[in-house]
């Protein structure tokens, strides 16, 4: 099993994102997926530090990759989709779109915004030159199963989201400008004070959700931690991290020794509950419960 690191899905300051990758580079994890994802205003603070954390990935063995944003709706946003295709690695697609801007037959990776829910698009996207798709979070095991099998055919590589909080959806409208008063166009960057994302909390103050500019999350760290055994007999071949903040590279250390052998499920869920106080775990899309539902170690289903 391989590790995989997603695209930072927050707005860090540029120091602390190039520092992010700085430290993978060193860190046992496979591959590496950067650039902006969310929204296509925060590029420009590190767009210049790119081709740098690409040129370090690469010369400590790893795999590397551009995200695509996940909703393209300017004609600025769609030249930066063009270039992704200019800068020398592979592109992995979080909009559909992205694909009219690759070169036909070019290979790419899918990114786990894309809904890839059953054995026809993948098999399209196969077609199309994919090589390595992310599943969307929300696939139970019996999702996975099938949809590895039918990749196995196809020459894919697959994975499943390991660890972070889900990403739900993507919208037109920005969360955090319209809750400080603000317009999308005149945001001042509001996402900034939340590197992890801001929680929402319902009416009767439990929590929801978390947002994160025009992206909305789950509240919970949807982690494979109990479910890694199931995941390995049923082939998929990389487990996606996404990068937060505090000892992440500790956080992929642990999924390493788990990896390993050297922690199982109960070890691995203690130590990344350790290294975030107070957040919670969960696993339900996994196990088919909801979502937001933590197995504790019961056996996958």
């Amino acid at each position: 099993m391989d590790l995989t690191v997603g695209p930072n899905q927050f707005f860090w300051k540029a120091d602390a994102w190039a520092q992010l990758y700085e430290t993978l580079a060193a860190e046992p994890v496979d591959r590496v997926v950067l650039g902006e994802l969310v929204c296509s205003k925060r590029a420009p603070f590190y767009q210049a530090r790119i081709p740098e954390a690409i040129e370090t990935l690469l010369a400590a063995g790893k795999e590397v990759a551009l995200t695509s944003l996940a909703l393209v709706t300017l004609k600025r946003e769609r030249k930066m989709t063009a270039e992704l295709a200019e800068m020398g690695v592979a592109v992995e697609v979080n909009d559909l779109t992205a694909l009219a801007h690759l070169p036909e037959g070019a290979p790419f990776w899918v990114g786990p915004l894309v809904n890839v829910y059953n054995e026809g698009t993948l098999a399209w996207l196969a077609a199309r030159g994919a090589r390595r798709v992310c599943l969307p979070p929300e696939l139970t095991l019996d999702s996975v199963r099938v949809l590895t099998a039918a990749a196995r055919d196809l020459g894919v590589a697959i994975e499943v989201w390991g660890h972070g909080r889900v990403p739900l959806a993507i919208s037109g409208r920005c969360y955090h400008a319209r809750l400080h008063g603000r317009t999308k166009d005149n945001c001042q960057f509001a996402c900034e004070d939340d590197p992890d994302g801001l929680d929402v909390r319902t009416m009767d103050d439990q929590p929801f959700l978390a947002m994160n500019g025009v992206q909305t999350l789950s509240h919970t760290h949807a982690s494979a931690a109990h479910q890694y055994g199931a995941l390995v007999e049923a082939g998929v071949t990389a487990l996606r991290l996404s990068p937060q903040t505090g000892d992440f590279a500790a956080l992929c250390r642990a999924w390493r020794a788990r990896i390993d052998g050297a922690l199982d499920g109960a070890g691995l869920a203690a130590k990344l509950e350790a290294q975030a106080p107070g957040v919670r775990l969960s696993d339900g899309f996994l196990t088919g419960a909801r979502g937001v539902d933590w197995s504790g170690g019961r056996p996958a289903a």
